[in-house]
């Protein structure tokens, strides 16, 4: 089912699967990570994953961030902050539109930052957080002045700082400096599973070993072998324990 969310002036577009109807008692929602999109094709991590939590009786809410896949927006425009007001919007949709009852929440990367800030600032709603690779060293990274291999001054930061050919706003990494990931995060003491491969070059395994110590109810797992992306031997493992996480 197509799903657009208004978000000030805004449509966010996406697909809720796995439900018959709008109205469902439980959602887990996933959100994708830095330039990426919600997944349109088996091999994409959120889509196997939506798909797997589908077949476990779970509807899932799969939401292209502004300026991403098929939402309204420019990409250029995009920060941490706006995608926080994504997501907001994606969670008070998921209360008023579709009464859920239980909401959980799945992030990847950029989208395991956003979820794990959400879900404290939604610590009374939101049931469950599994977070993917979860990219908390976007800070670190803001801080040295480097994203993805692009550099630049972080000291005196560009109107615009292009990153693998796509323009990221002077915002974005301001913004990133200064970001409270942790101390927002450790608000949310529900359930909380990490999963993060031990071969991931684009965001450090230490991220999410300090989750797992913010994270007063949380269990972490380390993946040998898998990338950034949990992709190889590991994925079907991967799906199996996310979903037995969310559903149990």
């Amino acid at each position: 089912m197509k799903i657009e969310i208004k978000r000030e002036g805004l449509t966010l577009r996406g697909v809720l699967e796995g439900a018959t109807s709008l109205e469902n008692e439980q959602v887990v929602i996933l959100m994708h990570g830095f330039q990426g999109n919600r997944g349109y094709e088996a091999g994409n991590l959120l889509y196997d994953l939506a798909h797997a939590l589908n077949a476990a009786g779970l509807a899932t809410l799969r939401m292209d961030f502004a300026g991403c896949g098929q939402s309204d927006g420019d990409f250029a425009n995009m920060t941490v902050l706006s995608e926080l007001l994504d997501g907001m919007a994606m969670i008070d949709f998921v209360r008023a539109k579709m009464g859920a009852k239980v909401i959980d929440l799945v992030g990847h990367s950029q989208g395991g930052v956003v979820a794990s800030m959400l879900a404290a600032y939604y610590r009374d709603v939101v049931d469950k957080l599994v977070l993917l690779a979860p990219a908390a060293t976007l800070k670190d990274d803001a801080l040295v002045g480097e994203c993805q291999g692009t550099k630049y001054d972080p000291n005196h930061i560009p109107m615009k700082v292009t990153v693998h050919g796509q323009d990221v706003s002077g915002q974005y990494f301001r913004t990133a400096q200064l970001l409270p990931i942790y101390e927002t995060a450790q608000h949310f003491a529900g359930p909380a599973l990490i999963i993060h491969g031990l071969a991931d070059k684009v965001v450090s395994p230490e991220a999410s070993r300090k989750y797992n110590v913010i994270l007063p109810e949380s269990k972490l797992y380390l993946m040998e072998g898998t990338d950034h992306k949990l992709t190889g031997a590991k994925r079907g493992e991967i799906l199996t324990t996310v979903t037995q996480f969310v559903k149990d």
